[in-house]
């Protein structure tokens, strides 16, 4: 699962690793994931793994009430937490704005009423929905590819002709 490898263990002993904590939280292929450090190894060892795949619901628990708003004092400031926390996320950088370089698109969406592009970066894991307006102007041959690669091209060699 990209987990740390355990050093000097036998490989057909399965390997056991205790989480020290959880750092971050996202939602991938519609899937929660948290970002784990693990005990006994550095933070270049964290990994993101899906909650499923996890047995600490303690350290789950504390991280989300982290972001808990229940026990504010009234609904109205429990609804202005909410409101800056989903404008926060709003606010994070996303597809050319986050100064990366476009590697390839991997889909397409038109949900949203305006067709985006799912866009992987170059020397970056995460992709992002881009419109399709923007990749036109700022990445043309990356869209060409794109086009080129879900479009069936017949060869004349490969016709067959029936008489």
């Amino acid at each position: 699962m990209g987990r740390p490898k355990a050093k000097d263990e036998p490989s057909d002993t399965p390997e056991e690793f205790s989480v020290e904590k959880i750092l971050d939280k996202r939602a991938c292929n519609g899937k929660i994931e948290y970002l784990l450090k693990w005990k006994g190894y550095s933070d270049e060892d964290n990994t993101w793994e899906p909650e499923e795949n996890l047995d600490c619901p303690d350290l789950i628990a504390a991280y989300e009430s982290q972001f808990d708003t229940s026990t504010s004092k009234d609904q109205d400031d429990s609804e202005k937490v909410h409101k800056r926390k989903d404008i926060s996320e709003d606010i994070r950088p996303r597809g050319f704005d986050r100064g990366l370089e476009p590697d390839k698109i991997v889909g397409a969406t038109d949900a949203s009423g305006e067709l985006m592009f799912l866009m992987m970066w170059k020397n970056c894991k995460e992709a992002d929905l881009v419109p399709a307006s923007q990749l036109n102007g700022r990445c043309p041959e990356v869209v060409i590819k794109y086009y080129e690669n879900k479009t069936p091209w017949i060869c004349k060699e490969s016709v067959i002709e029936i008489d």
